[in-house]
């Protein structure tokens, strides 16, 4: 049950349990700031013009990129063994 809860997931995307903590929580915060920057450039349309968009683009380019990194080590580990 724990390796399920805890350890499944971050293993299909090649990161140990502290490494999906540490990349989620990155993932979560900026989305959190992005979130609060572009509720005030909603109030104050001069600021923060193009942190959202900046934001989502910067951590979709991180996921797919990750994503594609750790697709390449599995089938090399794959094709190793």
């Amino acid at each position: 049950m724990i390796k399920k809860v805890f350890l499944e997931h971050p293993k299909t995307v090649n990161e140990s349990y502290t490494e999906h903590l540490g990349n989620a929580s990155r993932f979560g915060f900026s989305m959190i700031f992005a979130g609060f920057a572009c509720v005030i450039h909603g109030l104050i349309p001069c600021l923060f013009k193009n942190t959202g968009s900046k934001m989502i683009s910067e951590l979709h380019h991180d996921m797919v990129t990750h994503r594609t990194a750790a697709k390449k080590t599995a089938e090399k580990s794959f094709q190793h063994s």
